[in-house]
């Protein structure tokens, strides 16, 4: 029995030591988290935009945000970050001969970017935000790296010590454990802050404070160091005078489309579409609907190089056939209370799915909470947005684009298909801001199937236009008339360029074409088998104005809605604001129906020739031999 007890005993006991070991490995895991952690968090670093500059972004621990100018000085302000953590921008693209020129040739070096900094300070959140992701996933890569090569190295010490080895030299440190577990985070922790903060770039200088240029801003009490506080008494008074009056004049315009919004024509409680039963004995041909040009379907001509849409049957709310030919539409006997004919289909509001359209903003971020603002008040669920959201595609400009993914609401889809101004790069940041980045193939959202790719073309400031894929735009459209085709079920192209949709909609496989690029508009128009609107610029861009500041030209966006039952948009309407910051929102217009034509072989799909009523781009724009314009 003795025994017996002893063993159950000894049995009792066993578990304890592997508990503590556990215990211990627990503690090992924590230690090396924490030492990973603070590691990559103080060494973390990434390179971001600051206004129109490229910046190496590094964490320091000094509880100061430095901006570095080079040869300028330095700006600094209070770290709004925990535990006296500090972040020091080094600007890479100030020149040192800037501090040898005088201090008028200073200025006017750095007066072209005024309205690159305006941009900038009209919504540095989404800058923060971009810096923030870039810097916590390096401190995130950083930490992983520390914490495998900790444990590495804790697993490779035990093999080549040896179980013996380690036995004796526990037994030999077990009682100054805790003294030596102390000395070694001390040392560590206090290696990690040194070597992260400790250079002559992270301590603080001497310096005065800036002149009264900032009060009332966010960096009220910023420092400055060396020639830097010259530069921003008088630059930077320029640029804040410009922030302000651009953050008035949107501010402004703001509450215009709001009180707009609010007292917008009535719409109909429901429109009544053709039947899908229409036959071929009611459709014209395609080049007669092609021929219909800039006039609506009565041919009466329309002002602005736009196309009048056809309007509703008499006051029954039905929307009009459109045959595109120059036959006017009948009138129908006036009914109080009108019955849809038996080849009408109703359309209830209610099922209907509401789309935002803009295009070209050309990095106007102060046109993002007019864009928020207008779909929060029309209920979207989708924003479609047809390309051009930078100048240049530079890596400086992904503030723009995350400025304009941060202005939809949450829950509502963004889809883009990126523009000639628009890059790989941008496009990139676009994706990770939230967009759904078009790229060749059919994406669906809210029940809409919408295909749509990269522009084949470039635009930058020096070059110019030039062809950067393999495909011109008739090969580029061709192969999106043919995944049309194949996929069979596509409700929308929403491609930049309209004419590299015209085999599409030649093929009869796509009912709709969305496109921007012109920066004018060309109201929804029957093009052969599909309907094509051309959106205006939403930065109201204007040839030779930059799109910076308040609007140079009136600005658009178009509330669409479209149809889960038909698969066809039903209804658009305008939404402008001009020069002045007023603001306008359009009746309710129906989308002309594309009249039932011969089913097309599939030899015919993106064959050359047709008719494409897009014109060139306004003002004089060059014109590639494609025909392709650049604005």
């Amino acid at each position: 029995m003795g025994d017996s007890t002893g063993g159950s005993s000894l049995g009792q006991a066993a578990p304890a030591p592997g508990a503590r070991w556990w215990l211990r490995v627990a503690g090992l895991v924590l230690v090396g988290l924490v030492l990973s952690a603070v590691f990559g968090v103080t060494t973390a670093s990434a390179d971001g935009a600051l206004g129109p500059h490229q910046a190496r972004y590094q964490m320091t621990t000094d509880d100061t945000v430095t901006v570095d100018l080079g040869p300028l000085g330095t700006l600094q302000m209070d770290s709004p970050l925990p535990l006296t953590l500090g972040v020091r921008a080094t600007v890479q693209e100030i020149p040192d001969n800037l501090i040898e020129l005088g201090s008028s040739s200073t200025l006017t070096a750095l007066s072209g970017d005024v309205a690159s900094y305006v941009q900038f300070f009209s919504a540095p959140a989404a800058a923060v935000h971009d810096v923030t992701v870039a810097l916590e996933a390096d401190a995130a890569r950083r930490t992983a790296v520390t914490f495998a090569l900790l444990a590495l190295a804790w697993w490779a010490a035990r093999l080549l010590l040896g179980a013996a080895r380690r036995s004796e030299l526990t037994a030999h440190l077990r009682p100054h454990r805790r003294l030596i577990a102390a000395a070694a985070v001390v040392v560590l922790v206090g290696t990690t802050v040194l070597t992260s903060s400790v250079g002559a770039a992270d301590r603080r200088t001497p310096s005065t404070p800036v002149s009264a240029v900032f009060a009332g801003t966010a960096l009220e009490g910023a420092r400055v160091t060396g020639r830097l506080g010259g530069v921003i008494d008088t630059f930077g008074g320029y640029v804040l005078d410009a922030l302000q009056e651009n953050d008035a004049f949107y501010a402004a315009a703001d509450h215009a489309l709001v009180a707009a919004w609010e007292s917008r024509p009535a719409e109909p409680d429901a429109w009544y579409v053709p039947a899908p039963t229409m036959g071929p004995t009611d459709a014209a041909t395609p080049s007669a609907s092609a021929s219909a040009g800039p006039s609506d379907a009565a041919g009466v001509p329309t002002d602005a190089g736009t196309t009048a849409p056809p309007s509703p049957a008499g006051g029954d709310g039905a929307l009009a056939t459109s045959t595109a030919t120059p036959t006017p539409t009948p009138t129908p006997t006036p009914s109080p209370t009108p019955t849809p004919s038996p080849a009408r289909t109703r359309l209830d509001v209610d099922q209907l799915v509401t789309v935002v359209v803009v295009s070209d903003l050309h990095c106007n971020v102060g046109m993002a909470r007019l864009i928020h603002s207008l779909v929060s008040l029309s209920g979207a669920q989708v924003v479609l947005d047809a390309g051009d959201d930078t100048i240049d595609g530079t890596a400086v400009e992904q503030y723009c684009v995350t400025t304009f993914a941060q202005a939809i609401p949450d829950g509502v889809a963004l889809v883009t298909s990126p523009g000639n101004h628009d890059s790989q790069l941008t496009s990139a940041m676009y994706a990770r801001a939230g967009a759904t980045v078009l790229a060749g193939g059919v994406v669906e959202v809210a029940g809409m199937r919408i295909l749509g790719d990269h522009d084949p073309y470039e635009t930058r400031l020096v070059s110019g236009t030039t062809q950067v894929t393999d495909e011109t735009v008739a090969e580029a459209g061709a192969r999106l008339a043919k995944v049309a085709c194949e996929d069979g079920a596509v409700d929308l192209l929403l491609i930049h360029t309209p004419r590299v949709g015209s085999p599409a909609l030649r093929s009869g496989c796509v009912p709709a074409q969305i496109s921007g690029h012109l920066h004018r508009r060309t109201n929804p128009t029957v093009v052969d088998q599909g309907v094509r609107f051309v959106s205006s610029s939403t930065a109201g861009a204007v040839v030779s104005q930059p799109t910076v500041g308040p609007l140079h030209g009136r600005a658009e966006m178009t509330v669409l809605r479209w149809s889960p039952q038909t698969h066809l948009f039903v209804d658009y309407r305008i939404v402008s604001v001009d020069v002045h910051g007023s603001a306008s929102v359009g009746a309710a217009q129906p989308w002309p129906t594309v009249p039932v034509v011969a089913e097309q072989s599939p030899a015919d799909v993106g064959a050359s020739g047709g008719s494409d009523a897009v014109a060139d781009a306004p003002g004089g724009a060059a014109t590639d031999a494609d025909g392709t314009v650049a604005p």
